[in-house]
């Protein structure tokens, strides 16, 4: 019988084949490899041929081990752990559809062997996690992409959520467009809108109908605040929420168990010392429009003592609270 396919394609499908079938718990026999060769690909060779070619795939530098219970794969692009690790933040990241999400997944569950789809049950629950609606948001990202490398203008339609549950156009926007940014499981866009002049932040998610134009971008370095370029320690000041006002001191009195929250929530570049009543004065630099969100949060536990105005926006807040809970 003749093989389908070129047999000067043996080299190649010998890896395949071991890539997909094989690791050190599943070694293939040379006779195993012939087989598959012949079933898969139609490709028909004599065993000997199997040794000699995985020889010039070891020369190749291809970690194929051969015990006597067969020859596998040893090492490959990614530990199966890092694949895990992938298809967890592809799971847990609202910005992509699922059919995009489950794309995805099964091209990671390809960089390994067939045994291992078998063992990430969750690759199934895809439809069961929070997703974004928008197919767009591949495409958003190639045009914001070659619009940041060619330092052109983007034009976009930005979207808002009704009492529908749909998505609806609230404005258009034009944007010289810096950075990508993932946080908090959500993909933003960073970039100079030019008509309110300042630095804005997208929902890639919530972007649709994007227009690659040919005007160019307002150069980043002459915006002010960003003369040496992106300040990513002043970006995560922006933290918890993606907000773009100038990062501010901010003081606050925590109790000592929401300490490892607050950690979490803003990082290491805080000032923290113990109180005489036991509780902890907090001394960070962030956006005061992100801390009144977060400090809400956190009202049981939390205290703003200053920047005054933060403070007493707070303050509004609960008196309007009180207001709405009277009753």
């Amino acid at each position: 019988m003749e093989s389908l396919e070129p047999k000067k394609l043996a080299l190649i499908r010998i890896l395949n084949i071991l890539e997909k079938h094989s690791d050190e718990e599943h070694p293939l026999k040379h006779e195993e490899i012939v087989a598959l060769l012949d079933k898969e690909y139609g490709l028909i060779i004599e065993r000997k041929a199997v040794g000699r070619n995985i020889s010039l795939l070891n020369e190749a530098g291809y970690d194929i081990e051969t015990t006597k219970r067969g020859s596998y794969l040893a090492e490959r692009k990614f530990e199966e752990s890092e694949l895990k690790l992938l298809i967890d933040g592809v799971l847990s990241s609202r910005y992509i559809t699922p059919k995009q999400s489950k794309d995805v997944i099964e091209k990671l569950c390809g960089e390994a062997n067939r045994y291992f789809k078998k063992r990430v049950k969750h690759v199934y629950s895809v439809n069961d996690w929070e997703k974004t609606e928008n197919v767009a948001v591949f495409y958003n990202i190639e045009i914001a992409d070659e619009a940041i490398e060619k330092g052109k203008k983007i034009t976009f339609d930005y979207n808002k959520y009704g009492a529908d549950k749909k998505m609806h156009r609230s404005a258009t926007h034009t944007v010289s467009p810096y950075q990508m940014i993932l946080h908090n499981q959500r993909y933003y866009l960073m970039g100079f809108n030019e008509k309110w002049r300042h630095i804005q932040y997208y929902r890639m998610d919530r972007i649709t109908d994007i227009r690659l134009s040919e005007e160019n971008g307002t150069p980043l370095k002459s915006i002010e605040g960003f003369e040496s370029g992106i300040d990513y320690k002043r970006f995560s000041r922006s933290m918890p929420y993606m907000f773009f006002d100038e990062p501010q001191p901010i003081e606050f009195i925590a109790d000592g168990w929401a300490i490892d929250q607050i950690i979490d929530w803003l990082g290491k570049d805080l000032r923290i010392e113990e109180r005489a009543d036991g509780r902890f004065s907090i001394r960070t630099k962030a956006s005061v429009n992100a801390m009144e969100y977060w400090a809400m949060q956190y009202l049981n536990a939390v205290e703003i003592v200053s920047p005054k105005e933060l403070r007493e926006r707070i303050k509004k807040n609960l008196q309007t609270a009180n207001e709405k809970y009277k009753e």
